[in-house]
């Protein structure tokens, strides 16, 4: 879309048409944050304790909040990449949902000053 073509309404609603597909192409979502940890267990005279090299892991989990409570879970390598994929897809759908709020601000500037743009040509 050129700067001219942006400014028009029919343009503003082409727009909101690919946001919107793009919107229902994406798959599951998922909030919260994915690490990769290494813990120190409880045995006093563990080889754990010796270092941050040498502690056990590494193992994945996924942290989020339910409820205003922090939940963590342990998850398997295979788990670890789906969350992953879900969080990117939570990210990439707020991003979009921010663009279709501006397009949606940018029509409603122009309809509120010229309404005779909302009509659509027939076709």
């Amino acid at each position: 879309m050129t700067g001219q073509d942006n400014n028009t309404v029919q343009a503003l609603r082409a727009r909101r048409a690919e946001l919107a597909a793009a919107i229902a192409g994406i798959g599951f979502t998922a909030t919260g944050t994915v690490l990769q940890v290494r813990t120190v267990c409880g045995s006093p005279g563990c080889a754990c304790h010796a270092g941050p090299d040498k502690r056990h892991g590494p193992y994945w989990q996924h942290t989020s909040k339910i409820r205003n409570k922090t939940v963590t879970r342990r998850l398997t390598p295979v788990q670890a990449a789906l969350y992953q994929e879900w969080i990117a897809n939570e990210r990439a759908l707020r991003d979009l949902l921010a663009q279709m709020q501006q397009i949606s601000d940018q029509a409603r500037d122009l309809l509120l000053a010229d309404p005779s743009q909302g009509q659509q040509p027939e076709g």
